[in-house]
């Protein structure tokens, strides 16, 4: 087995959340490394029985100290051995008017809370209400004592569905329960509304303050775009862009560059808006895309993993062949990834709510209102086996009109600039992307609301290296991104009626070395040293509102490893959360090591972040 095979392997490590079983990576002998790792006995005991609760990083949520107007289960199942079987559907129906709600309310919160005992890996989970995809998690892995979180979420802009009682809801989380995999997933889905909620009030600011309250456990996610939208009060209408119901759920699976998925969708004439939001998730041999080398490097060393075809990925969107939007996603690792100790009981940025991201389309209405049908197409760009995509069209029609005009002005959308280097020799060498895109689309849209011109500017970059040291046992990825969304409205005389800017950073550097153990190199055992650290940055400016959230996270630590088992091992998770806005500011820092939190402060003076 080669060097580089075992350095390989540390990206092999976290199962195939969807499959049975994945092919294992192998070198150029017939020696396989282990697609899997299971915590030995002794990792996955503690010395207390009392379950232990896991969480992500996030904003307090309002119902910290807030009554909820009132909850609204939804979903109460037990994924066991739910393989390649149907996703559980039952009946939605809202809020009743007895409940103190009805149809009224002004937030609406999800919350995913689940439990897992046993032996269990990391599993990829949604739900979805009538097609549209509500939340995109993940699960923890377990330990024999056994684990719980919760996971709460905004779902306000999706209130127009949660008003109707001719849906269904839909939970996918394929598992795995035999001899082997004991965990079975224990999950509660309940919706809680709230009237006149406002999480940045600013009677809530003083009662958190005026009390000093410890606010620990679940938050809010509010990074890429988070839970007040810059496009206003909840949708009108939302339309699925996703596959019809079946056994492997309502997203797409893309399995290479050249799939592509559509659906043919007739927009209403009277639409004034819409807005395009996209979920996304990554897995397979494609989990770390971004640390994945080039195949002419696997194809010169003789390797025959799958794990490549270079460090450039993009979601991009098309209608009727017209492209209209893209996404570089946010590097999420799942909690059994790159080194499963680090992930306990913190788990990494995105983990249990992976972010969705919004294109505008206000500015295409004019290719869109003319009553025909068009053709709303997912690609993903230089993708291998496999990722999970699909969206949800959200779209205000105007309710004093039966049609709006629509014309577009400006449509300037070149093609995305991709530049590579690659310098090896035999197991060592330098493999760099740089990968940058810059639209402007505009046009005008005439409705009872007046004549207004929507000029939207997206443009990102994306730079990627990744180095292979000391005969292919040292691995250093580093990648940025960096994004900016601009959206422009102006009334009938040129003036600026509104204007909102989006800007996001992801940092990410991932070093790992391997050790041969017993045996040496080519031997069952070997330890893997790794050190993560990775960040989700947002600043948000429009009007008089303002928003910052600077997210990092800095893990470190060791595993030994036998065959499929991890034997021992050590690591230290680091993380501060900081959110700023023009009434509110909140920070909170923790610290895990060995599956234990050792540090966990918050306060409402939050420390400056770049």
């Amino acid at each position: 087995m080669s060097t580089l095979g075992f350095l390989l392997f540390f990206f092999t490590v976290t199962p195939n959340p969807l499959t049975v079983s994945s092919s294992p990576t192998t070198s150029t002998t017939t020696n396989t490394i282990p697609a899997r790792l299971l915590k030995s006995t002794s990792l996955r005991h503690r010395p207390s029985s009392a379950p232990q609760q896991y969480f992500e990083l996030a904003l307090p949520l309002e119902s910290v100290l807030d009554r909820p107007s009132c909850d609204h289960p939804i979903i109460r199942h037990s994924f066991a051995n739910t393989m390649n079987s149907p996703p559980y559907t039952i009946p939605y129906s809202p809020p009743q008017p007895s409940s103190g709600c009805g149809a009224l309310w002004s937030r609406a919160i999800l919350e995913i809370s689940t439990s897992c005992r046993g032996d269990q890996y990391d599993r990829i989970s949604a739900l979805w209400l009538g097609g549209v995809e509500l939340i995109r998690t993940s699960t923890a892995e377990p330990t024999a004592d056994g684990i719980f979180w919760r996971v709460r979420k905004d779902v306000t802009r999706y209130s127009s569905l949660l008003s109707r009682s001719d849906l269904n809801v839909t939970m996918m989380l394929e598992n795995i329960v035999n001899d082997e995999f004991t965990g079975v997933y224990n999950v509660n889905a309940t919706l809680f509304f709230y009237k006149d909620a406002n999480v940045i009030s600013s009677p809530l600011i003083r009662k958190l303050a005026s009390n000093n309250v410890p606010l620990r456990g679940e938050g809010i996610n509010l990074g890429l775009g988070g839970a007040w939208s810059l496009y206003g009060p909840p949708a009108d209408l939302i339309i699925p862009i996703s596959r019809n119901e079946g056994g492997g759920g309502f997203w797409f699976r893309f399995e290479s560059e050249l799939d592509t998925h559509a659906r043919r969708i007739s927009i209403p004439s009277n639409t004034k808006q819409a807005v395009l939001e996209l979920y996304i998730s990554y897995h397979g041999n494609d989990e770390f895309w971004y640390s994945n080398p080039p195949y002419s490097y696997i194809r010169a060393n003789n390797l025959t993993t799958g794990r490549g075809n270079g460090a450039y990925r993009e979601v991009v969107v098309t209608i009727d062949g017209r492209f209209a939007g893209s996404e570089i996603p946010f590097p999420v690792v799942f909690t059994g990834g790159i080194n499963p100790l680090f992930w306990e009981p913190v788990v990494a940025i995105g983990a249990f709510d992976l972010p969705s991201y919004d294109i505008d389309l206000t500015p295409m209405l004019g290719f869109l209102l003319d009553g025909e049908p068009h053709e709303f197409s997912i690609r993903v760009a230089h993708a291998i086996p496999y990722w999970l995509v699909d969206a949800n069209l959200h779209l205000w029609v105007d309710g004093d009109s039966q049609s709006v005009q629509a014309k577009p002005v400006i449509y300037d959308a070149p093609a995305i600039h991709v530049q590579r280097s690659s310098q090896f020799k035999q197991l060592d060498g330098l493999f760099e992307v740089e990968a940058r895109r810059k639209v402007r689309v505009a046009g005008w849209v005439k409705s009872s609301s007046g004549n207004l011109t929507v000029i939207v500017s997206n443009e990102f970059k994306l730079k990627n290296s990744i180095r292979f040291q000391a005969n292919g046992t040292r691995k250093v990825v580093k990648q940025r991104v960096r994004s900016k969304r601009q959206t422009m409205i102006k009334d009938e005389v040129g003036g600026i009626f509104r204007r909102a800017i989006l800007r996001r950073k992801y940092p990410m550097t991932v070093i790992t070395a391997v050790l041969p153990e017993v045996g040496g190199i080519g031997g069952d055992n070997y330890t893997l040293v790794a050190n993560v650290s990775h960040g989700m940055n947002e600043r948000f400016s429009g009007g008089e509102f303002s928003r910052s959230v600077h997210n990092q996270q800095d893990s470190d630590g060791w595993m030994l490893v036998k065959g499929h088992e991890v034997l021992d091992g050590a690591a230290t998770t680091r993380q501060s959360y900081s959110y700023q806005d023009g009434l509110f500011c909140y920070f909170r820092s923790v610290a895990a090591s060995s599956g234990w939190l050792i540090g966990d402060n918050s306060t409402f003076t939050c420390a400056s972040s770049s």
